[in-house]
């Protein structure tokens, strides 16, 4: 019965050796599916159902999925060509009017992608090892069809190592890699998931004060200047030990300005925030009510930063601090420094679970 915690994996920086099952790591939406005949719920990983907000899904579920069954998976969004994954226009489909939400499952459709089993029928299989899950969750969705896909699963090392590179330019995330005899355990970071990681030099341009108090740094804002000159607000840091942010706090002080002049002037971008929508706003899209406000910082100081990729302009997930560069010029970090993906087709991804099980 929901809600039930899904489990989760660890970030290590290569893929391990030895009995596993590697899968792409999609990124959208973790859901656990429980579908009891007419009766659909979408969790999400917060144990918070998601159901009202994908009535294609439940449509689909009541469609292809066994009558009695608990599945995990992934709520993905595609791009109108279908080619990649859309992460902003997934987030749009969490709204609070039912009109709305009814008008994007038509223009926006999502998809699920499945890829384990908690239970069939009568029987709860979390304790069964993940090779019996996978085997039971491909003979469950044999007949499934679209927007219901099985995920690809290979025990193939190697063949893992090449999805890292090949899938992320279809939006995915990374890999994640699952031991062939465990068992599914709610809310354990026992899986593992690489990433591809990258490094960027980029400019600090303001910072946001620590919870702790007005004398340490919570975040420093990046940014990269476009083909125009312009500085683009592409993301942030903040992953840094007490000590550190109160002498961050005070190095900085010195580079403290106005926002007048300032490339990141939020209240005069708000008049033509429909046409700058990716340069951030003054209010976090994950949190409506949480306000954004900073310190601006003359752009004069450069941090190199790693991170795993972009979505538009912005880093998809939070940089890491990696090293200061005193020796670069603000002005030479500009987005052509950056790594594209190789495109690869989603549709490529999705067919390739054909023939792919463990």
């Amino acid at each position: 019965m929901p809600p039930v915690a899904p489990m989760l994996a660890k970030p290590v920086a290569q893929l391990p050796t030895g009995p596993y099952s590697f899968e792409p790591k999609w990124d959208g939406f973790r859901t656990i599916v429980f579908r009891d005949g007419d009766e659909v719920e979408l969790g999400s990983r917060n144990e918070r159902p998601l159901t009202r907000y994908f009535p294609e899904l439940v449509a689909a579920v009541a469609a292809h999925l066994p009558s009695r069954c608990v599945i995990d998976g992934e709520i993905v969004v595609p791009d109108p060509a279908g080619r990649r994954l859309d992460w902003d226009a997934l987030l749009l489909r969490i709204h609070p009017a039912a009109s709305r939400v009814a008008l994007l499952a038509e223009q926006t459709p999502a998809r699920l992608v499945a890829f384990d089993l908690l239970a069939l029928g009568e029987v709860d299989w979390t304790g069964q090892p993940l090779v019996r899950r996978r085997a039971a969750l491909e003979r469950a969705l044999a007949h499934a069809g679209r927007p219901v896909h099985l995920t690809p699963a290979t025990t193939d090392r190697d063949q893992a190592a090449g999805w890292l590179g090949r899938f992320e330019g279809a939006g995915l995330d990374g890999v994640v890699a699952k031991a062939l005899a465990g068992v599914y355990e709610p809310d354990r970071r026992l899986w593992f998931k690489v990433k591809q990681q990258r490094t960027a030099d980029c400019v600090v341009g303001g910072y946001r004060l620590h919870k702790s108090g007005p004398d340490a740094i919570g975040s420093l804002l990046l940014g990269l200047f476009t083909d125009g000159g312009e500085l683009a607000s592409v993301g942030v840091i903040g992953a840094f030990p007490l000590a550190r942010r109160r002498e961050l706090f005070a190095e900085l002080q010195p580079l403290v300005t106005t926002f007048e002049g300032h490339p990141w002037d939020w209240a005069r971008y708000q008049q033509e925030a429909a046409e700058r929508a990716w340069r951030g706003s003054a209010t976090s899209r994950w949190n409506p009510g949480k306000a954004l406000s900073f310190v601006p910082l003359r752009p004069e100081r450069v941090v190199e930063v790693r991170y795993d990729h972009l979505e538009g302009r912005r880093f998809r997930h939070t940089a890491q601090f990696n090293r200061w560069r005193p020796d670069r010029d603000p002005r030479s970090c500009t987005y052509a420094q950056l790594e594209e993906a190789v495109s690869y087709d989603l549709a490529e991804v999705l067919a390739a679970a054909a023939g792919q099980g463990t």
